[in-house]
């Protein structure tokens, strides 16, 4: 089986951002199948160009049976809305273009967000005569009309007709979360499947002691509140530097950032006019590096803006975080903090309140004994439930079950 993946925002396992995809596609290899990827040469994460190991190719060989094909991107990404939308629409005709090149292709897996993408997915498949799977990640557009990103209502209107037309064309549509199937199945999708956020249980090692990482950034002796991730507008980390101001006075809680996103800038100069000396911005980071990051940390952040849609996601860092045995401070609430409490894997507070998520700090420093066992009850949840070789197969049965159906 060929499968061909159009995502924009790919990240390989060396390179920082979500790297779900990578992951799927090793799996998928690992069966014996081959996948293409059609992605941009610019981090959806950075906003800079990726560090390609041949900047004159548009062709990268990668894993055994994965190639990475790059497509021209409008590079403005995190100037404003209308650069990124231009960003969104340069790559989807672009990799229409580079696609067509593609031979023997039997299914075509398309990705959101950004939905713009899905489209040529689509289409492609259409011209393929292959199966489309669509994989949700968000409710866009409905995520970006909640936190007033999208306000226009003619654009709200053909965003939302852009969405259900998707559903409905989607021989399968694949949700990383059980909060998304109400409305993907509400708005016309046929078939819907479940394959959650999950991580690589052999990749973190909750004993691993994080020294370097602490030395290298005079952070010994420090109680470290991580966040790794993106640093943009839904990820509500002003909230953060809020909680920060008011531990102020314990020196020995640090709260380090690392990511990046194009509120990081805003955030930073924040956080100086602030004299937070206890907070530490660090650039991001490839997946290979981040156990080494996570084994530095005495407890990790996952936060979102209190938007009650939110509440449907499953964060992909949440369950790194577990895997690494690490106690999580979860400023979300719905399935994720459904997950978390009852596997008493962490400590949950409402979004949008520093002063519980202070509060939530000072509990772990407090307890240490509290922290190791919510640590190793989420490294307990993952080994059993979300372990990513486990999901990667199930994933692939899923596709390889599709394109047989497709031959009869």
């Amino acid at each position: 089986m060929h499968v061909l993946l159009i995502h924009q925002a790919f990240a390989a396992l060396d390179e920082p951002g979500g790297t779900r995809h990578h992951e799927l596609s090793r799996c998928l290899a690992a069966r014996g199948h081959s996948v293409t990827i059609i992605a941009s040469p610019i981090s959806y994460l950075t906003g800079h160009p990726i560090n390609l190991r041949d900047p004159r190719s548009t062709k990268q060989e990668g894993d055994p049976g994965i190639t990475v094909r790059r497509a021209y991107t409008y590079p403005a990404f995190h100037r404003s809305f209308f650069h990124r939308v231009i960003s969104f629409l340069s790559f989807m005709i672009s990799s229409f273009f580079i696609a067509l090149t593609v031979p023997d292709v039997d299914l075509v897996w398309g990705t959101s967000p950004p939905i713009f993408q899905a489209g040529t997915s689509w289409l492609l498949s259409a011209v393929r005569r292959a199966p489309f799977v669509l994989e949700v990640r968000d409710l866009w557009p409905a995520f970006a009309v909640e936190v007033g990103v999208l306000r226009q209502p003619l654009l709200i209107r053909a965003a939302e007709a852009y969405e259900r037309f998707l559903y409905r064309k989607a021989d399968l549509v694949i949700v990383n979360s059980p909060g998304f199937i109400d409305r993907v199945a509400r708005l016309g999708a046929r078939q819907v499947e479940v394959v959650p956020n999950g991580s690589d249980t052999a990749m973190f090692d909750p004993a691993r002691d994080g020294n370097q990482f602490r030395q290298e950034n005079n952070l010994e002796g420090k109680f470290i509140v991580l966040y790794a991730g993106a640093h943009g507008l839904s990820n509500d980390l002003g909230v953060v530097l809020e909680a920060a101001s008011k531990l102020i006075d314990q020196p020995e809680i640090a709260f380090v950032l690392v990511g990046d996103g194009k509120e990081k800038p805003r955030l930073q100069a924040r956080a100086q006019d602030m004299g937070l000396y206890n907070v530490l911005f660090l650039p991001p980071v490839p997946k290979i590096n981040m156990p080494d990051v996570l084994a530095a940390a005495d407890a990790c952040l996952a936060i979102l803006k209190p938007v009650p849609l939110y509440g449907t996601v499953y964060p992909n860092k949440v369950f790194d975080y577990m895997a690494a045995g690490r106690p999580v401070i979860l400023a979300m609430t719905g399935v994720i903090r459904s997950l978390v409490e009852s596997a008493q894997s962490g400590v949950a507070v409402d979004p949008g309140d520093p002063h519980a998520l202070a509060s939530a700090v000072q509990h772990l420093v407090a307890h240490p004994e509290d922290a190791l066992k919510m640590g190793l009850n989420g490294r307990r949840l993952i080994q059993e439930r979300f372990n990513r070789q486990v999901l990667g197969d199930r994933f692939a049965q899923i596709l390889e079950n599709l394109v047989e159906s497709n031959k009869v």
